[in-house]
This record gives C-alpha cells, sequence and structure tokens, in this order.
C-alpha cells in the first residue's frame, strides 16, 4: 500500500515538473500577440538577400529579444498594442525589404530580407560622427545601417552597447555583431523603438498612447500616430512635404501590416504635414 502511495506520489511530481517546464518553455519560445507560424507568413523571404540558406532573423530570436523590454507591446489596448506591432512588423520590414518594385503584389512579404545596408559592405565611414565625446569611433570601424531597424552612426552603437551589454565599447570596436547574433540584432531594434532620445519620443510611447505632444511638437504639426514614428525614424528625408519613395513605402508597409493584422491604422499615419526634429 505504501510503495503504491509512493508511485502515486512520485508520479504526480513528475507531471507537475514536466508541466512547469513547458510553461517556462513556452513563455520563453511564445509571443501572444503572433505565432510563428503567422510570423513566417509574414516573412517567407527572410533572410534571402545575404544570408541564403542561414536562418537569421528568427521567430525564436526576436521573441527572446522581446523579454529585454518588458513594456514592448505590453500596454494598452489590445487594438494599440496589435497597432504597434504592425508599426515595428512595418519599421523593420521597410529597413530591410527587397522587394522588387515591378511585383508589387508580393513587394511587401519581402521583409527581414537583407541584415545591412547594401550600400556600405565595404564599410562607409560617413557613419562616423567624430565630434562624439562619449562615443567615439574606433578606428577602421563602420557604423552603417545594420540589423532589422539598420542602427546606424557611431554614437547609437555605444549607447546601445552601454545600455543594454554594459559597456559601450563592445559595439564600438565590434559593430558587426549585429549582423552576427540574431537575438542581439532584434535587441538593437528594439531598443531603439522603446528608447526616448531628447527631443523625439520613442517609438512605443507614440504607437502605445503614451505620448502627449508638447507645445513645440504642436506648433510643428507632431500628432500621435505612424506618421510620428516616421518622424521619429527618418524625419529629415521623410516628413515636411517631401515626397519620397522612402516614406511612400514605409506608410503602405503600415497600411499592409494592419490589413494582415486585422486592425485599423489609426489617425495621422502620415507625417507630410510635420516638421521634421531638428529643423
Amino acid at each position: 500500500m505504501k510503495s503504491t502511495q509512493y508511485l502515486l506520489f512520485l508520479v504526480f511530481w513528475l507531471l507537475l515538473i514536466q508541466a512547469c517546464a513547458t510553461n517556462k518553455k513556452e513563455d520563453n519560445d511564445s509571443f501572444p500577440l503572433l505565432s510563428e507560424t503567422e510570423w513566417n507568413q509574414l516573412f517567407p523571404h527572410m533572410n534571402g538577400g545575404d544570408s541564403l540558406g542561414k536562418l537569421f532573423y528568427s521567430y525564436t530570436a526576436f521573441v527572446k529579444a522581446t523579454k529585454r523590454f518588458p513594456q514592448f507591446l505590453n500596454e494598452g489596448s489590445t487594438q494599440l498594442k496589435k497597432r504597434e506591432l504592425a508599426a515595428f512588423l512595418a519599421t523593420i520590414s521597410h529597413e530591410t525589404g527587397g522587394g522588387n518594385e515591378n511585383d508589387m503584389v508580393h513587394f511587401y512579404d519581402f521583409g527581414l530580407y537583407y541584415k545591412e545596408e547594401l550600400a556600405c559592405l565595404n564599410g562607409c565611414a560617413s557613419y562616423s560622427d567624430t565630434t562624439s565625446l562619449n562615443y567615439p569611433p574606433a578606428k577602421g570601424k563602420s557604423y552603417h545601417g545594420r540589423g532589422p531597424i539598420q542602427l546606424s552612426w557611431n554614437y547609437n552603437y555605444g549607447l546601445f552597447s552601454e545600455m543594454v551589454l554594459g559597456n559601450k565599447d563592445s559595439l564600438l570596436n565590434n559593430p558587426d555583431l549585429l549582423t552576427i547574433d540574431p537575438e542581439l540584432s532584434f535587441t538593437s531594434a528594439i531598443w531603439f523603438w522603446v528608447t526616448a532620445q531628447d527631443p523625439k519620443p520613442s517609438c512605443h510611447d507614440v504607437m502605445s498612447g503614451n505620448w502627449v505632444p508638447n507645445e513645440t511638437d504642436s506648433l510643428a504639426g507632431r500628432k500621435p500616430g505612424f506618421g510620428a514614428v516616421m518622424n521619429i525614424v527618418n524625419g529629415g528625408l521623410e516628413c515636411g512635404g517631401i515626397e519620397s519613395v522612402k516614406n511612400k513605402f514605409r506608410l503602405e508597409y503600415y497600411v499592409a501590416f494592419c490589413k494582415k493584422m486585422k486592425v485599423d491604422p489609426g489617425p495621422n499615419i502620415s507625417c507630410n504635414s510635420q516638421q521634421p526634429y531638428g529643423q
């Protein structure tokens, strides 16, 4: 009798441990707003440009990176969360896209195609700001766009490295890590997304409904919505009445992802009437 009770007790604890392990794995490997199957459907050509045959922009790497930023896609209503996800995916797709303009039917399926800026595969000294005293460029290193959001400039590499890795020199001396480590690459994109850099709010605060424009923003026509995200990311080249392929496709990426995620794009999705930051 005692041995039977012992066996039942042992089986119970084994099942409990297995259930806890399964729940922990699901918690680490899944994301409530987007499944791995949906991720693969949204990005059927990921890594096709410069990582053919090697999975770099994987769902697993993305989910692991999100765990570093608990506020990411976790504030506001379900609609706002889905809208922010659409905005984030649209932004990284635009930055890394490999679509052909002659095939617009499939153009928006080519997000996460490239890992780094094609024009700078041999390096671009133009992204080194030698006036940056806190994050000076290392000799012979290029700080061109890398990763899902194409992190650029030595001061961004240094600040990200300092805030996330605890040492500014980790990426200042080894910027290529963003094309080698998938989780770190996605981490750089989410870090940029959730980090405000004065006078700019964070993209996260804009899309989650946390940002309230101040008087300067209001006078500059900046309002909550995807248009403000465009302004934060690349306003100098895409906002304030500038008509370009860049702002056209960035906006259309957003509309396309909102449609895929079955969420309304919301108000103020263009930045044509917004004065770019720094002007």
